[in-house]
């Protein structure tokens, strides 16, 4: 496909520094004690899911993971609904009942962040099968990790997927590591994307830390989706920046040079914004700009989400299946 105009980059730029400053920011706040439950930081991934989502459409569909923020952002999220659901607040797209790893919005399409690992890959093919029985023009796209790719249910769903050509894009986002135990520990294949022939689908691996690579090769993938040519897995070569969890210093099983040379070398925001001032004449005052003005955007959402009120004891009781609780 051709390069992406200059307004394309500046919106994908956009969406990179969204995601970073909504991580750096949530980061502090649980490290201060503001956030309860679990945080996993997509800090250094921010690529893989702007390059990918950049060519959805607003009724298309995501699944997520438990490092979920950044594919919802990049879907369209919006960081003070997201903002209060961390806070567990009521106007949290859960209104405060999942927290930061089962963020779900349907009105944009996320199906949902997930906390149990490869969980929405057969999720998302089944929003892919209900769009080709309903004959819309939607696709689904699942982002997963590396160690996802060893559960039972991403070949059960791989295979289906293919058999009956649906319009899904399986994304692995591999950044190396499940949890603290390296790829090469867990899997004999380096190139996950070589498990695509068993199923007979295209597979293809590319840098995930180059935003510009990831839109290429994404527009490929959606597009034989979008068109009837059945699903792809696209293996996308990334690098987390932070540990596994906020607890976690990523130190025991990672060389600190290691991550230090990965985040001079290959860090997607940085390596976009010197194709922006390089190639198509976007100064750095330019991108400055546009970073104060998010930053300040981001402010306003962390206000809106400290404002907002918490659940009442028996808003428990509402938004469940069951219809009265049995005593």
């Amino acid at each position: 496909m051709s390069k992406p105009s200059k307004e394309q980059m500046l919106f994908m730029y956009r969406k990179m520094v969204e995601i970073r400053q909504f991580e750096e920011a949530a980061g502090t706040l649980y490290q201060s004690g503001q956030l309860p439950g679990f945080l996993h930081l997509y800090i250094g991934e921010e690529a893989t899911a702007v390059g990918v989502c950049a060519h959805l459409k607003d009724d298309d569909y995501i699944t997520s993971t438990h490092r979920g923020h950044g594919h919802l952002i990049a879907k369209g999220g919006k960081r003070d609904r997201m903002m209060a659901e961390l806070f567990a607040r009521t106007t949290g797209y859960c209104k405060g009942k999942g927290g930061s790893m089962h963020i779900a919005d349907k009105e944009t399409g996320i199906l949902g962040a997930n906390g149990v690992v490869g969980a929405g890959i057969p999720l998302a093919a089944g929003a892919a099968l209900s769009a080709k029985i309903r004959g819309t023009n939607q696709i689904a796209v699942s982002f997963f990790g590396d160690g996802a790719t060893n559960q039972g249910v991403f070949h059960e769903t791989l295979n289906l997927a293919a058999v009956w050509e649906l319009p899904v894009v399986f994304v692995c986002e591999n950044n190396r590591f499940g949890m603290g135990t390296p790829q090469h520990e867990h899997q004999r294949v380096e190139d996950i994307s070589v498990r695509a022939p068993a199923y007979d689908i295209p597979g293809v691996t590319v840098d995930g830390n180059d935003v510009l690579k990831v839109y290429a090769e994404a527009h490929e993938a959606v597009v034989r989706a979008r068109e009837g040519g059945g699903p792809t897995l696209l293996n996308c070569d990334t690098y987390r920046f932070r540990g596994h969890h906020i607890g976690d210093p990523g130190t025991s099983y990672r060389d600190r040079e290691e991550v230090q040379e990965q985040e001079r070398q290959r860090d997607p925001i940085r390596r976009l914004a010197q194709v922006l001032t390089e190639d198509e004449g976007v100064t750095q005052e330019d991108l400055e700009t546009l970073e104060a003005e998010l930053a300040n955007e981001l402010e306003e959402a962390l206000e809106f989400a400290k404002n907002s009120p918490e659940p009442l004891p028996e808003d428990a009781l509402e938004d469940v299946y069951a219809d009265e609780i049995q005593p």
